[in-house]
């Protein structure tokens, strides 16, 4: 399902004295974070001012926050981007949680989680069995996010409960 809204981070800290956080990623690297022009905390649109890397973490500067004291109240808090900002092509894990897989025209279960592994990610589909596919164009044929679909193609071994 498209989400209206993607969860990139979280704030953990201040830095310095005026307002800026420091963002621990949940996207795939700090350098995206600073693609972006906006984001949204609590339920707010900020603009950014200024977005860094500093080590793993992103600094992040944002308009009208512009004291310690205000970027303190800031900590806790889940920098959402909007989803509308990010390419079509770009699909996140969050929104294939729920998505119904299909096999040759047959549903085989939804995606229940994502698991990231070094060589590519793998689908967790639970149905009547459960699956583990890798998120690879050679099984995953097509994704949806508009009808919460996803077609796939298996093979002996990706069912779990199979001897």
């Amino acid at each position: 399902m498209k989400l209206e809204y993607i969860e990139a981070g979280e704030i953990v800290s201040t830095h310095g004295v005026r307002g800026e956080m420091k963002v621990l990623p949940w996207v795939d690297s700090p350098e995206i974070l600073c693609e972006f022009d906006r984001v949204r905390i609590s339920g707010r649109e900020y603009k950014i001012e200024q977005c860094r890397i500093q080590k793993s973490c992103n600094l992040l500067k944002l308009e009208g926050i512009d004291t310690m004291e205000a970027a303190q109240a800031m900590r806790g808090r889940v920098v959402e981007l909007y989803r509308e900002d990010i390419d079509d092509e770009v699909i996140f894990a969050a929104e294939l949680i729920g998505m119904q897989v299909l096999c040759d025209g047959v549903e085989i279960g939804k995606i229940v989680d994502v698991l990231d592994y070094p060589g590519n990610s793998v689908y967790v589909v639970k149905g009547k069995h459960e699956y583990m596919i890798p998120a690879v164009n050679q099984f995953v044929l097509s994704t949806d996010l508009e009808s919460n679909v996803m077609q796939v193609k298996l093979i002996e071994g990706m069912r779990t409960d199979e001897n």
